[in-house]
């Protein structure tokens, strides 16, 4: 598939589909895919999660082990099915990491403008887990500087985060969760960046079963089981 131009590239939330077809066996979304939020721990990323698919103004809580949700989009008059997958974000939860990376077709790394050390722990944690748990290794990767609504604080400069993008060889966005600044934004580009690579639209096309979600929940509470979340 030819790659789509950015100015051209439309981006909506998508209603439950009304026709009968769905529910016959017909799927109900073009594609699917996968989204993995990374990064340390109160980074923002279940924030930049709840204001992408609800109206929420609330602060969600601590995410424990591994959350996902679910939006359906319109992008490019194609109804994407989108599984974004949260985790608490520290190194005591890496039992799940293996499946949780698994199939992912976009992985959104998410730092703390104002603390410093989860900017460099997505350089020397983060960003070599991707390198070594991903098993699509042409999945597109989206830096994101979060909390940018606290400029009197920041710790990293835009110019910092834009050269460690470079570095990874990913776009790069910086946001607020807090008014929902570029929140949109930032998953508008990781879509836009999926449908410009032929081989993950292959692998999203269709729907995944259910046993994949259910697996990977098995894999989050068997993390928790083996004392993970103490």
């Amino acid at each position: 598939m030819a790659a789509a131009a950015a100015s051209s590239f439309n981006f909506s939330s998508a209603s439950p589909p009304s026709t009968p077809s769905a529910s016959r066996g017909s799927p109900a979304h073009d594609y699917s895919f996968k989204i993995l939020m990374i990064g340390d721990s109160a980074v923002g990323k279940s924030s930049i999660l709840l204001k992408f698919i609800s109206d929420a103004d609330h602060d969600p809580s601590p995410t424990i082990g591994v959350d996902f949700k679910i939006k359906t989009v319109i992008a490019n008059d194609k109804r994407l099915k989108l599984t974004m997958w949260d985790t608490a974000g520290q190194e005591r939860f890496g039992t799940v990491t293996t499946s949780y990376y698994r199939g992912a077709h976009g992985i959104i790394l998410v730092y703390d403008v104002t603390k410093r050390d989860t900017f460099t722990n997505l350089s020397e944690i983060w960003a070599k887990d991707v390198e070594l748990y991903s098993t699509n290794h042409e999945c597109v990767k989206l830096l994101v500087g979060n909390k940018v609504d606290k400029d009197s604080e920041r710790a990293v400069s835009r110019e910092e985060g834009m050269a460690l993008a470079r570095r990874l060889k990913c776009s790069f966005i910086e946001c607020t969760a807090k008014s929902r600044e570029s929140v949109e934004q930032l998953f508008r580009e990781i879509i836009l960046k999926i449908f410009e690579v032929p081989t993950l639209l292959e692998k999203g096309s269709g729907v995944p079963k259910t046993p994949t979600i259910r697996a990977e929940r098995q894999a989050s509470q068997q993390g928790r089981r083996n004392g993970c979340c103490s």
